[in-house]
């Protein structure tokens, strides 16, 4: 195995930089570890050998392995013991002079050719490198928690980085069973910037009062098959984490309103309800486990009313066939019969802008989300307006639980639920592309790995159509007027041709 360098620092030895070391050494490296607290090091290193044992118990690992793994490990007593490093990786606190004061003293010590990194997730590479004599040897090397199960590494070029010097730290990671992706040094990176439009659009969609946290979840989680709602997901990472990196990239990119983030998620952090590791977050937690709150039961409803469906909703035919498999009675006439439950299936508008510009009866008017095919999804999401009358809310509800499949019957929202999430994550991976911070491939790679989402964004975008994605987002800046939804010209461009959000210009 090609180890890239034969003798790598770590400068930090928490839980990040145990796991960098564990992957240096086990690529090959002699790892040294230092850490300004005193026994920090040498703890580091019981704990990361207690981790081979454990591996070689379960026949992971084999005696040799483990061996050899352990003796690469050096405990560095002080900064002068890094001198013969040829690869040095901070993972100390995010503060930047804290940062800098340590390259500087590293400068000092190592060889000319060495290679300096910082694991920072959210401060600038380019102004860590400023404070340094030689910044074209520095970059960012961004690794994701726990190491050894997170398998994406990001190689951050600052604005002096030679290109060389990523060419290594790739191969590197390579080396160990990694993958690396490369990306330019912006606010969040690769991961971190894809990734504000789940947890940030959920937030403005609970507070709409759309529905609530539990609800919004299950939604978000059987119709597009992400492994967590974005509220369990942020009581897993504890909004004292997550709402600081909302409110840091909103400003980095100086209020761009993609990124707002929320009141929701301040109040909370005030008050200390900020998660699971506190028994309080939108979840309360028992002995580690969330109280999620039961489905509403499905109404009791006696004979259903007939079906018109608009001519304007999307996937008519499908809907119609829905219907005819759930027995529905369904009206085909030019207007609905006065006794008939009106059904719209809109993308990124709300029901109530459909119900009057089609000059429909509201009380009797509902919609339902049909941007993903229904045999696609393991539930169906119904959306009222605010004149629906209780009894037909209930017929909808009732019909299309018929068949067993989960229902969800939400207030108006544009988009629903998961059209103006997903939008927003497309829109907001488009335009990183345009930016240039990354290729459409590493990001897709990047998130899929770093976040656990079921595709990456750009492939979801395919999977549901630029054009209906473009339809989403037009539909939303109709429906609130907010800039926020603005399509990207990566997305408009070409949702217009027809082409592939991955596409890059010849």
């Amino acid at each position: 195995m090609q180890s890239f360098f034969k003798r790598a620092a770590v400068v930090g030895t928490g839980a990040m930089g145990r796991g960098i070391a564990q992957m240096a050494a086990q690529a090959g490296t002699e790892v040294w570890l230092f850490d300004a607290q005193a026994g920090a090091a040498a703890g580091a290193r019981e704990a990361l050998t207690k981790t081979w044992d454990t591996l070689q118990a379960k026949g992971k690992l084999d005696a040799a392995a483990r061996d050899a793994n352990v003796q690469r490990l050096r405990v560095a007593e002080s900064l002068q013991d890094l001198a013969g490093c040829d690869l040095v990786v901070e993972a100390i606190v995010e503060r930047l002079e804290v940062k800098q004061s340590v390259f500087k003293q590293l400068e000092d010590v190592v060889a000319a050719d060495a290679v300096l990194v910082s694991n920072t997730s959210s401060l600038s590479v380019t102004a860590i490198a400023a404070a340094l004599k030689h910044p074209a040897r520095f970059a960012g090397y961004h690794f994701f928690n726990p190491v050894p199960l997170m398998k994406v590494v990001e190689v951050i070029a600052g604005l002096k980085t030679d290109p060389a010097v990523c060419e290594r730290l790739a191969g590197f990671t390579r080396a160990y069973g990694h993958t690396p992706v490369s990306a330019q040094d912006t606010p969040g990176f690769i991961v971190n910037h894809a990734g504000r439009g789940y947890g940030t659009e959920a937030l403005r969609v609970a507070g709409e009062r759309v529905a609530d946290f539990a609800t919004l979840d299950r939604i978000l989680k059987d119709q597009m098959g992400f492994r967590l709602g974005p509220f369990e997901l942020m009581d897993l990472t504890a909004l004292d984490v997550s709402h600081p990196v909302m409110e840091s990239i909103y400003h980095q990119y100086y209020e761009e309103p993609r990124y707002r983030p929320s009141v929701i998620t301040a109040q909370r952090l005030a008050g200390g309800v900020v998660g699971k590791k506190v028994g309080d977050g939108f979840y309360k937690y028992v002995d580690g486990a969330a109280q999620v709150p039961p489905e509403p039961p499905v109404p009791t409803a006696g004979a259903l009313p007939p079906v018109w469906v608009s001519p304007k909703a999307a996937r008519r035919q499908e809907l119609y066939q829905l219907l005819k498999n759930l027995d529905a009675r369904i009206e085909t006439g030019a207007a609905p019969s006065e006794q008939a439950l009106i059904l719209v299936a809109p993308l990124g508008m709300d029901v109530t802008t459909l119900a009057a510009v089609e000059r429909l009866d509201a009380t009797r008017t509902l919609g339902i989300d049909m941007m993903l095919e229904d045999g696609a999804t393991k539930r169906r999401v119904l959306a009222t307006n605010p004149a629906t009358r209780p009894d037909m809310r209930d017929a909808a509800h009732a019909l299309f639980a018929r068949d067993s499949k989960a229902v969800s019957v939400v207030r108006d929202s544009g988009g629903f639920v998961t059209q103006r999430v997903v939008a927003t994550i497309v829109n907001i991976a488009a335009d990183m592309c345009q930016q240039g911070i990354c290729s459409p491939a590493d990001l897709d790679v990047a998130v899929t790995l770093g976040l656990g989402y079921p595709m990456g964004p750009l492939a979801m975008g395919d999977r549901i159509g630029p054009t209906n994605v473009l339809e989403i987002l037009f539909n939303l800046q109709t429906v609130y007027g907010d800039p926020r939804y603005r399509p990207s010209p990566w997305l408009r461009r070409r949702g217009a041709l027809g082409l592939s959000l991955t596409h890059e210009e010849a």
